[in-house]
């Protein structure tokens, strides 16, 4: 008798749930008719309407941002720590053991190790990269057995509801069609992503590094030419006033030549804030003051750059972001096309019934356990299917289209990197030849401005034009050396010429 109550209760419940149904077509179909004006737009309402009821409807409006939605939020970083200090690696230093290097301790290549050794940047991809490995023990789950359990009431419409059901299921998938497979290709591919990505970020912080270094280098010496510069302006000026007071030339001639001084003096501020403001970048990415190191560039920095081979394309990380990008849009395809083939698996459950009959035997208090086979398949889905098969076609076409623009990226930087490097070399060759003039230059010019026939104004510029080309010379020479430091990182050889393969960098090693 409960039994057929139960019965009744749920097919009345099955009514209701179809007159709530008919309500809201009859409402929607008022509304149709409401709204439109001729029947054609009558019908294309009611078909707009009865679609909705079975699939989503798209977000027209996804192309437009909107940065006031964007932009609502704060940031906070008072929270922000500051970075450790890098740590010597001795083994027979305590562990954690700090430390600060003296003049002409540090190299070129081990600078770029302690860069890459505590970038939070590089830190953040090693923990997505941990992140989608844990990825694929969570897909490969699904070759093992699933178990659940759980209590239930009785119908609460029926005099069964005080009834409690503690129910034990496990589930063992026997045969999928390869969809479980499909779903740890997809989470494999996207750990290749997330490799591929970790080393875009080591070459990222590699060139900072580097670069910081010759740009110090840069400053450094012509910070030194500009120092010898204002030696020699000051040896002009001190002629200059000591002619003036003999009254042997005129009393201009020290004021032009103080004037002269100051600007150089100037100079030499402006290039000393260069210097320093690389120094800042490289503290920053080091963790120590650095302003009392001596840098040298390595010999091989030119030699080993392969500067006019063709790059080995398939080496630089961002395209190797790209091509896994391509494999993780192919992988989630057929990911979506097994979804359609059904799923057979084992069953089995056991339940035991409290306060009531147990619904599986009909027995008081009963007991019941059962092993059965099940298949089951996704028929329809509200056009869930379609879309993710879209979406995947869409993502391989962004990667594909991703590869292509890195690969013209890395051959225009290789071509104009290439270009700059020659002119630069020509410009020197000029450069050298112009100071080598401007030095026989000062030299007449001083003999014939203590005979009188020259002004200071005369020997103060070519006292200038000697330390200008001098710096240029530099200028240019380290101009070639940026250059070199930018091929080296946009054809991915970063990690070979700054010895970071096989070596763990913050647990990740490059093999």
């Amino acid at each position: 008798m409960a039994f057929r109550q139960e019965t009744k209760a749920k097919q009345g419940c099955g009514v209701h749930a179809n007159v709530i149904k008919g309500v809201i077509l009859t409402l929607s179909l008022a509304v149709a008719t409401a709204y439109a004006d001729t029947p054609r737009q009558y019908f294309n309402t009611l078909k707009e309407n009865s679609r909705n009821f079975l699939a989503p409807k798209s977000n027209e409006n996804f192309n437009k941002a909107n940065v006031q939605e964007l932009s609502n939020f704060q940031i906070d970083t008072s929270a922000i720590p500051e970075l450790p200090m890098v740590t010597r690696f001795d083994p027979n230093l305590p562990s954690g053991a700090n430390y600060t290097p003296s003049i002409n301790r540090l190299s070129f290549n081990e600078a770029i190790l302690r860069a890459v050794q505590r970038n939070p940047d590089i830190s953040q991809a090693i923990a997505s990269l941990a992140s989608q490995n844990a990825n694929i023990d969570v897909a490969k789950a699904g070759y093992y057995p699933q178990i659940s359990g759980g209590l239930g009431t009785g119908d609460l419409t029926s005099g069964e509801r005080g009834r409690q059901v503690f129910s034990l299921n496990v589930t063992q998938m026997l045969y999928d069609f390869g969809k479980v497979r499909s779903n740890v290709n997809v989470e494999e591919a996207q750990l290749l992503a997330e490799q591929a990505n970790v080393l875009v970020s080591v070459d990222d912080v590699a060139f900072q590094a580097a670069n910081a270094i010759v740009n110090i280098k840069r400053y450094q010496e012509i910070t030194k030419i500009a120092e010898q510069q204002i030696s020699g302006i000051a040896r002009i000026n001190e002629i200059a006033n000591l002619r003036a007071r003999a009254g042997i030339s005129s009393q201009a001639d020290p004021v032009q030549a103080q004037s002269y001084l100051e600007a150089s003096r100037s100079n030499l501020i402006v290039q000393q804030t260069q210097l320093r403001q690389y120094q800042q970048k490289l503290r920053t990415l080091l963790g120590f003051d650095v302003s009392g190191l001596e840098w040298s560039l390595p010999e091989r920095l030119i030699v080993d750059s392969n500067l006019y081979q063709e790059p080995e394309f398939n080496q630089v990380p961002k395209m190797m972001l790209a091509q896994a990008q391509i494999q993780v849009a192919k992988a989630e395809i057929e990911q979506t096309r097994l979804s359609n083939y059904p799923t057979l698996n084992v069953k089995g459950s056991v339940s035991q019934a409290v306060n009531g009959r147990n619904p599986n035997n009909n027995k008081d208090d009963g007991f019941y356990n059962s092993i059965m086979l099940e298949a089951s398949s996704n028929f329809y889905q509200g056009g869930a299917t379609a879309s993710r098969t879209r979406a995947a076609s869409y993502a391989e076409q962004a990667a594909r289209a991703r590869m292509n623009t890195e690969y013209l990226n890395v051959l225009d930087q290789v071509r104009v990197l290439r270009e700059e490097i020659e002119n630069k070399q020509r410009e020197m060759s000029v450069l050298m030849a112009r100071k080598e003039t401007a030095t026989r230059t000062k030299e007449l010019y001083q003999e014939q401005y203590k005979l009188g026939t020259r002004t200071v104004v005369d020997l103060l510029n070519a006292e200038q034009s000697i330390h200008s080309a001098a710096q240029e010379i530099e200028a240019a020479r380290y101009d070639i050396y940026t250059a070199i430091v930018n091929y080296i990182a946009q054809t991915g050889r970063s990690r070979d010429l700054y010895d970071l393969n096989n070596i763990s960098i913050q647990g990740f090693e490059v093999q």
